[in-house]
């Protein structure tokens, strides 16, 4: 089996929303995903980790992890969008070494609000909404390529590009490689099993997550926005929820995946439903490693 594992600081509820929850100290989040065995890590928000590269390379280095890439959202709906977010990410991914850059919309309060629930609301883009998106990828693809970065694209509940068509029509749109997330795109009402049968070789970046099928379906029935979800507990260790592993790596085999696969489980650590998030990352490692052979 071709496939690492790694983890990243929103398995320790460090979040792209400022005031989400109380971010762990960076290096007691890279020593706990360090011992619960885990070899590479994700950036998280700009600015959590060390943004200077030699330092976070030091820190890095200590605990033998690498940096493999960064999550960033971006306002993709906006006529030309701001994008330094690109660059100023890029240019330290590029000093560790870091191969992949993850884009994604931008969460907006909207849809944030509506995630899980999407086809019900007509709350989409619409066609001109859709130039303006593959405009601003252009522009991010072309700024990380300038530092030898491959951009693959994150499909994000929150965002204007969370369901299976709104997925399959940026597709459409880019060239863009895809960052399969398996818990949302079950939140955006999908099976990443037929997402890897439907895309192949396009999925090029894999975020494992685990999604409480109980819990989701409350939480549609409650009309919770995403963050609440995440706060209830809708997302859980690996194994112990409704995404069907095995079958995916079957699938993932027979496409040839090869490289990363980032645990990840979206939660706020002082929320009532929450375990700690070493234990957490603790029981994922031992699905991967017992159950996946990863």
């Amino acid at each position: 089996m071709n496939i690492i594992a790694a983890n990243a600081p929103v398995s320790w509820g460090v979040m792209e929303v400022d005031g989400f929850s109380q971010p762990i100290p960076p290096g007691i989040f890279l020593d706990e995903l360090s011992s619960a065995g885990y070899t590479g890590t994700e950036l998280g928000p700009y600015g959590y980790l060390p943004t200077d590269a030699a330092l976070l390379r030091l820190e890095l280095s200590g605990r033998s992890l690498a940096l493999i890439s960064a999550f960033v959202p971006l306002p993709l709906k906006e006529p030309n969008a701001d994008l330094a977010a690109v660059s100023r990410t890029g240019k330290l991914l590029a000093a560790l070494g870091a191969r992949h850059m993850v884009l994604a919309d931008a969460m907006w309060p909207e849809r944030e609000a509506i995630a899980g629930r999407v086809p019900d609301s007509g709350c989409r883009l619409h066609k001109e909404d859709w130039r303006v998106v593959a405009d601003n990828i252009e522009r991010a693809v072309a700024s990380a390529a300038a530092l030898d970065l491959r951009c693959v694209f994150h499909h994000h509940a929150g965002t204007y590009i969370e369901t299976p068509d709104e997925i399959a029509q940026l597709l459409e749109l880019t060239a863009l490689g895809l960052c399969l997330d398996t818990g949302h795109f079950v939140y955006g009402g999908g099976d990443p099993v037929d997402a890897v049968r439907q895309y192949g070789p396009r999925v090029e970046y894999l975020h494992f997550k685990d999604v409480d099928a109980a819990r989701l379906a409350g939480c549609r029935t409650q009309g919770l926005g995403f963050l609440d979800a995440v706060r209830a507990g809708v997302f859980c260790p690996l194994g112990k929820g409704c995404v069907r592993f095995p079958e995916l790596l079957k699938e993932l085999d027979k496409i040839g995946y090869r490289g990363w696969a980032v645990v990840e489980q979206d939660m706020d650590p002082s929320a009532a439903a929450a375990q700690p998030p070493l234990q957490s990352a603790i029981a994922s490692r031992q699905f991967l490693r017992d159950t996946l052979g990863i």
